[in-house]
């Protein structure tokens, strides 16, 4: 018998009752079982995201991927959709007590989330921009000239009262039933808040609100299968901003800290190829004026290396929203991305990162009896939201020309293949559940 331990945390093996010894040391023991890095052993991960929920988006690109069965992952501002029970709103002292105190006390470190809360709620377009603006500021480190951003706003809105009413927002065209149609066709939906404001400058109350209660409305209207990822607008890191979110959402397009993932962002002109850690989230934004071959020419660099996790981030498209991308440049990449598919895994963001968190806090367990290897697949994260099937490896003997895998009540005939190390085969498994059984099916 042999039994062996894999821990993808600390990437060791561990092999307990040694007791036969192989015939030839470059080969794998028979039952020796890892996991493969991603889904069905590609070698790179891609993951398609929106932002913002913008028209073409679903009657455009949603019905090129549709066809070509590339899943993506949408992240909506919840207030946008008809139905929704939380629209933008502030929440605190009343408005005109704020317009007060500016006229005499100039923003500060003190009371710069308040007003830049208030602030966006008041007036039309050009004085909610000096929110966006201030809060553009403050990220990058700019804090006076964020103050005196908001107080040229509530110059503007002293001097005008025409300007000191509360905005009313209108939800669009796009209702919960719409959101579920497209769900049920292989999508992921997830927050992008209610209505896309700059966190980083919100006192905790708005910024909570923003982030909790947009969460709620998919919980109601989707179901908890929604509720995994977010993307905090303009794609902030603010590390203020970053603790509420952790608290309240298990994976994140803003940042996902952990020891084996390397993050370059949308801004970063680094190489994802000079990284050796485990895995490498690359995310590039597709704008409208970014080439066909610039974004093949990423779908290249994953297809050279085994580590990368490319995630895409569209927002306008074919003349609708932000950056709009034309829709006949995005059929012929996702028709690029889809020839790729032999080597990438293209998968939503959920599971992406689903499927990282778990290998690399699983275990792998084997023991071999006569014609028989069992294997038992465990992981320490929440069973209830990782729940998605891992891809294992595992090696058994060369007479075994067919081999039936099976756990619980699913099983399946395999055909072995073959690398340097030996014979193998590769199958899905669930963590946390049934032992997995392979038997010489001849």
């Amino acid at each position: 018998m042999k039994i062996a331990l894999f821990n993808n945390s600390t990437l060791t093996v561990i092999f307990l009752l040694w007791l036969i010894s192989c015939s030839d040391p470059d080969k794998e023991p028979n039952g020796y079982t890892t996991i493969e890095k991603w889904q069905d052993g590609k070698t790179a991960a891609v993951s398609l995201t929106y932002d913002d929920g913008s028209a073409n988006q679903f009657n455009v690109a949603l019905l090129i991927m549709n066809r070509l069965e590339l899943p993506a992952t949408f992240f909506i501002n919840t207030g946008n959709i008809s139905g929704s029970e939380y629209q933008r709103k502030f929440i605190g002292r009343p408005i005109d007590q704020i317009i007060k105190e500016t006229e005499t006390i100039p923003t500060n470190a003190d009371n710069l989330f308040e007003r830049a809360s208030a602030i966006r709620m008041l007036g039309n377009y050009e004085i909610r921009e000096h929110h966006t603006r201030a809060g553009s500021l403050w990220e990058s480190g700019r804090k006076e000239e964020a103050f005196r951003e908001i107080d040229k706003g509530y110059e503007l809105i002293r001097a005008d009262k025409s300007l000191q009413v509360m905005y009313q927002p209108q939800s669009g065209d796009l209702s919960w039933d719409d959101i579920n149609n497209y769900a049920s066709q292989g999508h992921e939906f997830a927050s992008h808040t209610i209505s896309h404001p700059r966190l980083s400058v919100m006192d905790e109350a708005n910024l909570l609100y923003e982030l909790e209660k947009s969460k709620e409305d998919i919980l109601n209207n989707m179901g908890p299968e929604h509720t995994f990822s977010v993307e905090c607008p303009y794609g902030t890191e603010d590390e203020r901003v970053m603790e509420y979110m952790y608290e309240r959402y298990e994976a994140s397009r803003n940042r996902m800290p952990e020891p084996y993932l390397e993050e370059l962002n949308r801004g970063s002109r680094e190489q994802p190829g000079s990284f050796d850690k485990e895995y490498v989230q690359w995310q590039r934004g597709a704008l409208s004026d970014t080439s066909l071959d610039q974004m093949k020419a990423w779908i290249d660099t994953c297809n050279v290396h085994n580590n990368i996790w490319l995630v895409l981030v569209f927002h306008g498209v074919d003349g609708v929203g932000w950056e709009a991308i034309p829709g006949d440049t995005l059929d012929a990449y996702f028709q690029y991305i889809q020839s790729s598919q032999d080597k990438i895994w293209v998968a939503t963001f959920k599971d992406v990162s689903k499927y990282i968190s778990e290998r690399m806090h699983a275990e792998v367990s084997f023991a071999r009896e006569q014609d028989q290897i069992s294997i038992q697949l465990i992981h320490d994260l929440d069973p209830s939201l990782y729940d998605l099937p891992l891809t294992l490896r595992t090696y058994i003997p060369s007479g075994w020309k067919t081999v039936m895998c099976s756990q619980g009540e699913s099983s399946k005939k395999l055909t072995p293949e073959k690398d340097e190390k030996g014979f193998f085969i590769r199958y899905q498994a669930q963590p946390n559940k049934d032992e997995i059984i392979l038997a010489n099916a001849e």
